[in-house]
């Protein structure tokens, strides 16, 4: 989906007392060889979160190394794990090499994990969410445990105020970012 279209999308969701208050923004550098770019969320023409290909490809990276380098970081790998790699390289990986793969693999799934614990996010991840927030329904977005499909819904037009009402003790244990979009629409809707 083009990211006009995407935008105008996520932002006609938007509940009436912060329409012109959040927007979402994109940019992309097309000078640049591999045309990175960031995709950020304001408040009232601030910036309150950015996902920024650099910075986070540098994290990723990192936090791989130092997960692949701690030696008392001990990663299991199932024979599921194994097989998933024989079936998605469709054999073409020597049997020495599977597990090594499949090591890897879950090195770089944990660091992604971890980089998204501190809000640190990817361009892409903003696109995959906001197209998956745009299929889902609001109840599994307010549930979910990841922090944009979070922020997606609680800025969301289906939500209202008993429902937000409700989610007062579930947000508490939500990430700080999360906690201060739900503080914004409770503050926007005078409770």
């Amino acid at each position: 989906m083009v990211w006009s279209k995407l935008k105008q999308n996520l932002e006609s969701f938007l509940c009436p007392e912060l329409v012109g208050r959040v927007e979402y923004r994109a940019t992309s550098y097309h000078y640049l060889p591999d045309k990175l770019g960031r995709c950020y969320i304001t408040v009232d023409k601030n910036e309150v979160l950015n996902m920024s290909d650099t910075n986070a490809l540098i994290r990723c990276y990192q936090t791989e190394q130092e997960i692949k380098n701690n030696p008392d970081i001990d990663i299991p790998i199932t024979e599921e794990d194994i097989n998933e790699v024989r079936r998605d390289s469709f054999n073409q990986i020597p049997e020495d090499r599977l597990k090594v793969v499949a090591r890897n693999r879950k090195i770089s799934t944990y660091a992604k994990e971890l980089l998204e614990a501190q809000a640190i996010l990817l361009r892409s991840d903003f696109y995959d969410a906001a197209k998956r927030f745009l299929t889902m329904p609001i109840d599994d977005c307010l549930k979910s445990n990841e922090i944009l499909l979070n922020i997606f819904a609680l800025v969301d037009r289906r939500v209202g105020k008993r429902r937000l009402m409700n989610l007062e003790e579930q947000m508490s244990l939500k990430h700080p970012i999360v906690q201060y979009f739900y503080k914004l629409r409770i503050d926007s809707l005078g409770l």
